[in-house]
């Protein structure tokens, strides 16, 4: 009982600090020593827009893996979806400050956007452990791809935002993995489906929104 309560309580402290308070990581941001971004306005707007979009998926990241700890009964996988929340936190820290240095602002959605996640990390987790590790795999997934089309996107000479968005598309993978190592069941592909068509509908609100 101490153990679900204190994760419930860390749960809304969690998204208190997600949406509301300054993120800070753990890890220093990724950088390209040496080199220095200059982007013309039409470019500098491209990488805000972009970022915005990548800040939300980390908005999203931390709903997600809140809900599924507070879901688990099993304490290894619990503290497996914090260690991974943890993780994104970087992200969510990054993406933060780059926003910032871009001069652009976060997504003005990210609190309906979190209240989302949690509720399919929720439902997820009802779903038994195997197969919530498997929703981690498919979202990780699709959020390397994601990550992946960026890099093609983003200005060549943004070389901040790159390194980010690099640095967060090896972590996605490796989150994948670890979740496939843990017993995650495969989700059946209409499932899937229907995760790119939220996703997308998400990311290209945020974009603008």
């Amino acid at each position: 009982m101490t153990t679900a309560l204190d994760t419930a309580l860390n749960a809304a402290d969690g998204a208190l600090r997600t949406l509301f308070a300054a993120p800070r990581a753990s890890r220093a941001c990724p950088t390209v020593p040496g080199e220095k971004t200059e982007l013309a306005l039409q470019d500098k707007a491209l990488s805000g827009a972009l970022m915005r979009v990548n800040h939300v998926g980390e908005v999203c990241a931390q709903a997600l893996y809140a809900a599924q700890a507070l879901g688990t009964r099993d304490p290894a996988l619990r503290e497996h979806f914090l260690q991974a929340s943890r993780e994104e936190g970087d992200h969510l820290a990054w993406t933060k400050a780059r926003l910032d240095e871009l001069g652009a602002r976060p997504s003005l959605l990210n609190p309906l956007w979190y209240a989302g996640a949690f509720g399919l990390g929720l439902v997820a987790s009802r779903l038994g452990d195997r197969l919530s590790l498997g929703f981690v795999v498919e979202t990780e997934r699709q959020v390397e791809a994601h990550l992946a089309g960026h890099l093609e996107r983003l200005p060549q000479g943004d070389h901040e935002s790159r390194a980010i968005v690099a640095q967060m598309k090896d972590d996605e993978a490796l989150h994948a993995r670890e979740a496939e190592q843990a017993g995650a069941l495969q989700l059946p592909e209409p499932v899937k489906a229907l995760m790119r068509s939220a996703a997308r509908v998400m990311t290209t609100t945020a974009h603008y929104i």
